[in-house]
């Protein structure tokens, strides 16, 4: 029976399913010793059981006495009292304070009777049973009294409380040692999917490694659950239906990925109609919109998209609250930080969005800065994100301007921020130097534009002008003023064919050939630059317009965003050529025809340069380790390498 989401229920309505579960759960409870308690939520008040401290303590290593009977000392005319005794730590004093009289006594030591002071031991001078004192105290000076710090009976943590290590500590003091607490809500993880392999295991041919166990799996822990049973199931009814009813008996609460999506292939749904009932199929969201919510005897179900990303903001959104107030945290206000939306997002019209942002540091607070292209499928998109933003069912574009920004965890702090065209030699200099950065492949220009505004330290660049010159005037263009440019190192840039050159593909002629097709790169690049400079060359030399040249390429128009993607498309025989860098050819076993050598630099911001972590990543940019390094990765430092050139 094919399935398709004709009542797609808006996030609202989702919520108040999620709502009307937890009305239906029931949340447990156990007792366990204080030091296994960490993280784990309080489910009664404690009160004390004792003073804390429990007697009238010293608070410093010294003489117990009579505060009065020190009034008259002073640095020149010290009072003489008696020795008549001394009090160690854990002792009970048998002796006590009379008139004229003082007891040595130790830091955390029982104040002997009658005594209310410590004299501190630097302000004394013991000889023959005689102590001098050269400094009056007052009553109660140096003293911890007890029940100063707790008092028995008193209020020391409440329900819901999450116990850390300094609980524990006040738990301890007032001689708690088991705690009733929520038990933490069972959880089964399931993938599914033919192609799914687990870690570790060889990949075969058409396999990807199980993302979503490892992602779902500590996400449940974060938000208070245990993750007691996990499962790859393939895409076959029998094995989806086993898992799930195994799960169920083992779990609180199921959480499957993959097999969601409209069609005779979705089985996680047939499976979850037979064994119980589906709340909801399809919510009117992205990334995500395939989720379903099922009740299975009496146990909440949630099958989250096999996509990453989709897989974990629909958890984070839909499938956290559950968890969480099973294990008695409370939904948890998101944290949110204001930011500006560096670029603009185009947006589905009908859906609620939560786009994944990368957040930065700039001149005026917070950047956020979009994950482009499809971001659902994208594991490093996933992991490079600090949080997300919500754009409405009715917003077409969010435009550059201020947003609000919900945040997967606390902010990362970086010691350095790139923004700007990747390359595989910054990861180099960065795995060098021992830096930890925060990188943002926005391409060259983006790049620019971010250590302009205050955004990133520094850009990678390789911007080639119509005038044959890289980087440089395309900075002067933009008004880069603040910013200096630092040569960097050359990259071969060619013609990337496949293993053989099947095609006898010798020039930019051979891409008018209407048995080639071509990958290009995308508008702005300064490969995609290079190319058309080319094409132009020869539109001159046969006397055509250059657009009318370009429509004969076949491919022209297909689009690759990094040199990776073009090397990628040539060996899955998608395209016959494409122009892009000799280390990726090489990496994928591909042929490479050379054309030049392209100019990779950096720009830096001038109030940057100091900043220590700059500092390092061009010192080790300018090293000879650098150079031997990056010459096995195809490319080469150069004469000008480092070379600081004004704007």
């Amino acid at each position: 029976m094919r399935k398709i989401f004709r009542n797609l229920v808006s996030v609202e309505e989702a919520f108040r399913v999620i709502e009307s579960i937890k009305e239906r759960l029931n949340p447990q409870f156990e007792e366990v010793e204080i030091t296994e308690a960490l993280n784990r939520v309080l489910a009664e008040d404690v009160y004390a059981k004792c003073d804390v401290p429990p007697f009238d303590r010293a608070a410093m290593d010294g003489y117990a006495v009579r505060a009065e009977d020190t009034y008259s000392a002073e640095e020149d005319n010290p009072v003489t009292l008696k020795v008549v005794g001394e009090v160690e730590t854990g002792e009970k004093p048998e002796v006590e304070v009379g008139r004229g009289e003082a007891v040595r006594i130790a830091t955390g030591a029982v104040m002997p009777a009658k005594a209310n002071a410590v004299v501190m031991v630097e302000y004394t001078s013991e000889s023959d049973g005689i102590v001098e004192v050269y400094r009056a105290v007052a009553p109660g000076e140096n003293v911890v009294a007890a029940g100063s710090d707790v008092m028995a009976g008193e209020l020391i943590a409440r329900a819901k409380m999450k116990i850390t290590a300094r609980e524990a500590g006040m738990l301890a003091a007032v001689g708690v040692g088991r705690v009733k607490v929520y038990r933490k809500p069972r959880v089964a993880v399931i993938s599914t999917g033919n192609e799914i392999c687990e870690w570790g295991k060889k990949l075969e041919p058409g396999k990807i490694y199980d993302v979503n166990t490892a992602t779902i799996s500590l996400a449940v822990e974060e938000n208070g659950g245990e993750v007691v049973y996990r499962k790859i199931a393939r895409d076959d009814y029998e094995s989806i239906k086993s898992a799930i009813k195994e799960a169920v008996q083992k779990a609180d609460l199921v959480i499957t990925s993959g097999g969601t999506s409209a069609g005779e292939g979705d089985i996680v749904y047939r499976v979850l109609g037979e064994l119980g009932e589906v709340l909801v199929h399809g919510i009117a969201v992205k990334p995500g919109k395939p989720a379903i919510i099922a009740i299975v005897d009496g146990k909440p179900v949630f099958g989250l998209p096999g996509y990453p990303t989709s897989a974990f903001m629909i958890f984070e959104k839909f499938t956290s609250p559950v968890i969480r107030y099973l294990a008695g945290m409370g939904d948890g206000e998101p944290r949110k930080v204001k930011a500006k939306l560096a670029v603009r997002i185009a947006s589905p019209h009908g859906r609620r969005e939560f786009h994944p942002v990368c957040l930065v540091e700039g001149e005026e607070g917070l950047s956020a800065y979009p994950l482009t292209g499809n971001y659902s499928a994208m594991v490093s998109k996933l992991a490079q994100a600090d949080g997300f933003v919500e754009i409405g069912e009715d917003v077409a574009f969010l435009e550059p301007g201020g947003v609000s920004v919900t945040l997967f965890s606390t902010l990362k702090p970086s010691e350095l921020v790139i923004i700007g065209s990747h390359c595989v030699g910054v990861d180099l200099i960065l795995r060098l130097s021992g830096l930890q950065a925060k990188t943002i492949n926005a391409g060259s220009t983006g790049g620019l534009l971010a250590v302009k505004r205050g955004e990133a330290d520094l850009a990678g660049t390789h911007l080639l002008d119509e005038s044959g010159e890289y980087n440089l005037p395309v900075m002067q263009k933009l008004g880069l003023k603040n910013a200096v440019l630092v040569k960097g190192y050359l990259r071969e840039q060619g013609l990337i064919v496949a293993k053989g050159n099947p095609k006898k593909i010798r020039w930019f002629d051979d891409m008018l050939r209407p048995d080639v097709r071509i990958i290009n790169r995308n508008p702005g690049s300064g490969t995609r630059v290079l190319l058309d400079m080319h094409l132009k060359e020869i539109a001159e030399r046969e006397g055509a317009e250059f657009d009318e040249l370009v429509k004969r390429i076949e491919g022209y128009t297909v689009e690759a965003k990094t040199h990776t993607a073009v090397a990628v498309a040539i060996l899955m025989e998608k395209a016959d050529v494409g122009l892009g860098i000799k280390s990726v050819a090489d990496f994928y076993g591909l042929d490479f025809i050379p054309v030049r050598a392209e100019e990779y630099d950096f720009a830096v911001r001038r109030d940057r340069l100091e900043k220590e972590s700059v500092r390092r990543f061009l010192n080790t940019l300018r090293s000879e380790e650098f150079a031997k390094e990056l010459e096995k990765l195809g490319m080469r430092t150069w004469e000008r390498t480092g070379e600081v050139v004004e704007v």
